[in-house]
């Protein structure tokens, strides 16, 4: 046999027991496929408080009189919705693959302090933690580790945008809300002018008017679900009057908008929480009485 092939032999011996050195180090595994695991257990249902800690915030999330508020770092309502896909989603994560048990490789998948620390509470004790690391080998898993383990997780799905928020994220973001179907009046204010937008039967009138169908539905639209872009939380005392008032089934919207930005403070009369958004978001919902008649009427 040839010099150069024994050598060639040789070199590939080499690499096959560094492969399987490396493969098998203490503390390392590779993924072993699906294990149809649940990363942690607990009752939807009984959970009554979150602690999350994020690279962007931490947040404490808790129900009170059945609703979930966010009580640390300040004391708002919370987005119900975003708390109950992540309560949701928490007890629903799939373990597929253990990666690591070397405590100093939780690091590199961040899944030490670097990662969001999750806790679950049911009725007030703590029955469940994990973090939120980065994403897995595939963007559609992540790396994931049970609190007080070693072993560092693939999970499926991307879970981060799920609890990797800010206290502000968390925030519910409505301004008001209600049932477009249960709506039957909008009245406008604009300084000393005023009109009503009004459903009679099916159709949808101003001043007897039939109004047009394509912006009522627009109004519509963005009226019954109208949400900030931005919290006023400082003590605001509005410069002027304001610049127009919905009334909205019982409920005045008040719009004062700021000549520098643009931009328009918001207030409701089911509370004193001031909201701030951007004028094209206000242009949506602040309609003029012509912007309802078509021009043939």
């Amino acid at each position: 046999m040839k010099r150069s092939t024994l050598i060639l032999i040789g070199i590939l011996i080499v690499l096959a027991i560094a492969t399987y050195l490396v493969l098998h180090q203490p503390g390392e595994m590779s993924s072993s496929g699906p294990s149809e695991d649940l990363l942690v257990q607990y009752d939807s249902a009984a959970v009554d408080k979150l602690q999350i800690s994020a690279p962007v915030g931490s947040v404490t999330l808790a129900l009170e009189g059945g609703q979930w508020m966010i009580i640390a770092p300040s004391h708002h309502r919370a987005d119900a919705n975003a708390v109950a896909i992540a309560v949701g989603r928490g007890r629903n994560i799939q373990v597929t693959g253990l990666v690591s048990t070397n405590p100093e490789k939780q690091s590199v998948f961040q899944v030490d302090s670097l990662g969001t620390l999750v806790r679950v509470f049911e009725r007030g004790t703590e029955k469940a933690a994990f973090t939120i690391g980065k994403p897995g080998p595939v963007w559609t898993d992540t790396y994931v580790r049970r609190d007080g383990s070693t072993d560092v997780l693939v999970a499926q799905g991307p879970l981060s945008y799920i609890f990797a928020k800010s206290p502000k994220d968390w925030r519910d973001h409505t301004i008001f809300k209600t049932d477009e179907t249960t709506l039957r009046s909008v009245r406008f204010q604009y300084g000393d002018t005023t009109f009503t937008l009004q459903r009679q039967d099916s159709l949808w009138k101003v001043n007897d008017t039939p109004a047009t169908e394509a912006t009522v539905r627009g109004l519509l639209g963005s009226l019954t679900n109208l949400r900030t872009d931005d919290f006023i939380d400082t003590v605001y005392t509005p410069a002027a009057a304001p610049a127009a008032l919905i009334d909205a089934g019982g409920t005045q919207i008040r719009f004062f908008r700021d000549p520098a930005t643009g931009k328009y403070a918001v207030q409701t009369s089911r509370d004193s929480q001031w909201y701030l958004i951007e004028e094209w978001k206000a242009q949506q919902v602040l309609k003029r009485q012509k912007d309802f008649l078509s021009t043939a009427a």
